[in-house]
C-alpha cells in the first residue's frame, strides 16, 4: 500500500501525471468554438424569376 502524499508535496512530474489522468478526452474534437458556414449564400447563375419576361 502506497503511503499518501498531498498533492502539493509531490514532485511536478508526480503533479503532471495525475493532472494528465484528470483532464478529459476530447475524442478528436477541437475545443476551441468554430462557426459553420451553412447559412451562406452561394453564388448562383441562374436567375432568381426564370419564367418572367423583363423585355416588357
Amino acid at each position: 500500500m502506497e503511503k499518501f502524499v498531498p498533492y502539493e508535496k509531490l514532485s511536478k512530474k508526480e503533479q503532471k501525471k495525475i493532472d494528465a489522468e484528470k483532464r478529459r478526452d476530447w475524442n478528436g474534437i477541437d475545443p476551441a468554438t468554430k462557426v459553420v458556414d451553412k447559412d451562406k449564400k452561394a453564388y448562383k447563375r441562374k436567375p432568381k424569376h426564370p419564367n418572367k419576361d423583363y423585355d416588357e
